[in-house]
């Protein structure tokens, strides 16, 4: 796994870079290490006030993880994040074999590559013009709704597209006001 930390608005040590990559490399062990396909850990390091923010992002086929934590020390954020992210990991793998029954392995799962890929665009409204801030593309792996509600949690979303696994269609997973589910899908 390749780790690649910066600090926002402060210089980020070795000794604390070492640190970080130290208590990240524990999440090896969910991922799939060949030379083809090596994961990436996005580190961000921040200070506000008397805060000590960590964000670690890790992009990888069919899956992102994504997790952050805030505290009075910077080691001690880091040491939440992990923590967050390998029960984040370990929830989607049981949650994975327990549907799937199959003998494929998490890691097998993720590699699966996705079939379509679409844009998910944020819209602003300015002076009655409608403009495109930001357009965001992405593979979209099939899957079940229960894959689906996970992959939104753990990115902290409201809402996931995905193809599901069963019709083969665009769906959207979004979450209700009253904390349930609700499922969008095309007639």
């Amino acid at each position: 796994m390749r780790y690649v930390i910066r600090g926002n608005n402060f210089q980020v040590t070795d000794a604390l870079k070492d640190f970080a990559a130290r208590k990240l490399g524990r999440l090896e062990k969910y991922f799939d290490s060949s030379p083809n396909q090596e994961a990436e850990a996005h580190v961000a390091m921040s200070v506000i006030k008397d805060q000590h923010k960590v964000e670690v992002t890790i992009p990888y086929p069919g899956l992102l993880c994504r997790a952050e934590e805030s505290s009075e020390d910077m080691y001690a954020s880091v040491d939440l994040v992990v923590e967050k992210l390998e029960r984040q990991i370990r929830k989607y793998k049981t949650r994975v074999n327990r549907k799937s029954r199959q003998d494929a392995s998490f890691r097998n799962n993720w590699k699966e590559s996705a079939y379509n890929e679409t844009a998910v665009t944020a819209v602003t409204e300015e002076e009655n013009d409608l403009k495109v801030v930001r357009t965001k593309r992405f593979n979209l792996k099939p899957m079940g709704t229960e894959e689906a509600i996970l992959q939104m949690d753990m990115l902290g979303h409201n809402f996931f597209v995905f193809t599901n696994a069963d019709t083969n269609l665009i769906n959207v997973i979004y979450r209700r006001e009253d904390g349930k589910y609700g499922l969008i899908e095309p007639e």
